[in-house]
């Protein structure tokens, strides 16, 4: 009996298009036709200067579960909201994650330049509060300047001269052959990242065994042990994905290390490191969240930081 052929829905961007390729690719090696579908999703007809809110890249993708439109749906992990939303809550699972990309945030210039050697005041381009955050606070000097657009239409920005310097995740340049363009990868106890960065999440209906089943094969158990002890931690501060928080975990056997940052209104940074057995995530995420609140932070607003 042949295989069962799935329908893939994507966000149109190239880097969208790209993670649902890498998903699709494997499906494909194991037997399966998959036929990319298109979705326009809120964060795609936003205006060119705005940010976006909470699930706008990945509402539509929902949405389109949810009507059987498609079979599964590719996500950045940390675009994906912490709870549910409406129907989607409990009908819709995260069926795989794949293994990661590099986590990390990196700094892109023109010339080379560094986070020692970047020039008084320079025009540093970002619209993640995070980044925005944690920059602040290793240099004050620098020029926060929000800059939207997906990693090709930075990049132009970049070399039009409108800002001296990006901050864009490894992971998204790496997948879209941009990897050399990372000058600086910025270390994580300075400007952690965002939780689930470099991850994707493959999406399906709860109810849809067979494909499920399927997407089991894909999963990566280290990085979903990771991703979630980094989505416990922003779960446990009441933050949405445009908090100035960032977590990361890292499996060491049966050791799991993880690393929390978050900056609150006094511009200080806080950050701070558990380690314990694997098992025991939940409470190592919920003790890191514990203290940063009590240093201070409070998380406001929600939604996801781009593709990048």
């Amino acid at each position: 009996m042949p295989a069962r052929p799935f329908r893939l829905g994507t966000r149109g961007s190239a880097l969208a298009r790209r993670q649902s390729e890498l998903v699709a690719g494997v499906l494909r090696q194991l037997g399966h036709g998959v036929d990319l579908i298109t979705v326009v999703t809120e964060g795609d007809v936003r205006p060119p200067e705005t940010a976006w809110g909470e699930g706008a890249f990945v509402g539509a993708l929902e949405r389109a579960l949810l009507a059987g439109d498609v079979d599964l749906a590719v996500h950045s992990a940390k675009d994906v909201p912490i709870e549910g939303r409406g129907e989607a809550r409990g009908a819709l699972v995260i069926a795989a994650y794949p293994p990661r990309e590099d986590p990390r945030d990196a700094l892109v210039t023109r010339d080379g330049a560094d986070m020692a050697t970047l020039p008084d005041g320079a025009r540093v381009g970002t619209d993640s509060p995070r980044r925005a955050a944690f920059l602040r606070a290793v240099r004050p000097d620098l020029r926060i300047v929000p800059l939207h657009g997906n990693v090709d239409t930075r990049l132009r920005r970049l070399a039009a001269g409108e800002v001296d310097a990006l901050v864009l995740a490894i992971a998204g340049l790496t997948r879209l052959g941009h990897g050399a363009r990372a000058d600086q990868p910025l270390d994580p106890s300075l400007v952690p990242p965002a939780p689930g960065q470099g991850a994707l999440a493959v999406q399906c209906r709860v109810d849809d065994g067979e494909l499920r089943a399927v997407l089991a094969r894909l999963d990566d158990p280290p990085t979903r042990r990771c991703v979630e002890a980094e989505r416990e931690v922003l779960r446990s501060t009441g933050g949405g994905c445009r908090a100035p928080l960032g977590a990361l975990a890292a499996l060491r056997g049966d050791r799991l290390e993880l690393l929390a940052g978050a900056v609150p209104s006094s511009g200080t940074p806080i950050v701070a490191r558990r380690v314990g057995e694997a098992g025991d995530w939940v409470a190592l995420a919920g003790s890191l969240a514990g203290e940063l609140l009590a240093a201070g932070f409070r998380a406001a607003g929600g939604g996801p930081e781009g593709a990048a």
